[in-house]
């Protein structure tokens, strides 16, 4: 499928794109918390986030910023490093707003969709594994000698943003499902937010010791 275009192996890039998908990250992680603690609407605001970022990520890659990030120490250890702190400063503001017993319910309209969309494009962007995956993943699988790379390079980054979107969309609707049936139940969305705190810094030393 596609092969007349240049793509090689689709259905073993789709197969590869749904496992890596699944495979949690700080991305899922947001948009989960978001949809659960704001409903179905921020929930997506979050997701339209990670996609643009994604978006960003995928015509780096292809016009080669992505190669020279991965190439250059210097660079990569930038990206690392800023992606480790903000995700160490999102996942400690979480924590103290349990302790605080606030939840992040302060800011409203406007501003909490702003704010929303604002985190999911940095946690995107400030992603460099995502930037490694983007490099040796989607070469794998476009003919470099075909003449039609670029057109190669859109469908598998449109495939890849499809399943993105069917993925991301389960998370929103069940983390919203999930906060209608706990209801009032303070004490379970508080653990949940404190686990998910925790979850973020555990993914910022993580990112941190990634070796460039």
């Amino acid at each position: 499928m596609f092969a007349d275009v240049g793509v090689l192996n689709y259905w073993t890039y789709l197969l590869g794109a749904i496992f890596i998908i699944m495979v949690p990250g700080p991305n899922t992680f947001f948009v989960l918390k978001t949809g659960a603690a704001h409903g179905i609407r921020m929930g997506y605001l979050a997701a339209f986030g990670v996609f643009v970022g994604d978006a960003v990520l995928m015509f780096l890659s292809y016009a080669g910023v992505a190669t020279l990030i991965k190439t250059t120490p210097v660079l990569f250890n930038l990206v690392r490093y800023l992606g480790a702190m903000y995700l160490f400063y999102l996942g400690v503001k979480m924590l103290w707003s349990v302790i605080r017993q606030q939840g992040g319910q302060h800011a409203h309209g406007a501003e909490q969709g702003s704010k929303i969309l604002r985190r999911a494009l940095t946690l995107s962007l400030t992603n460099p594994k995502a930037i490694l995956f983007y490099v040796s993943f989607f070469v794998q699988f476009i003919d470099v000698k075909s003449a039609t790379p670029g057109l190669a390079f859109l469908i598998l980054a449109v495939t890849l943003e499809l399943v993105s979107f069917i993925y991301l969309s389960f998370l929103i609707v069940s983390g919203s499902l999930v906060t209608r049936f706990v209801g009032s139940r303070k004490n379970l969305v508080k653990l949940g937010n404190s686990l998910i705190g925790l979850v973020f810094v555990g993914f910022a030393a993580r990112l941190a010791s990634l070796q460039s």
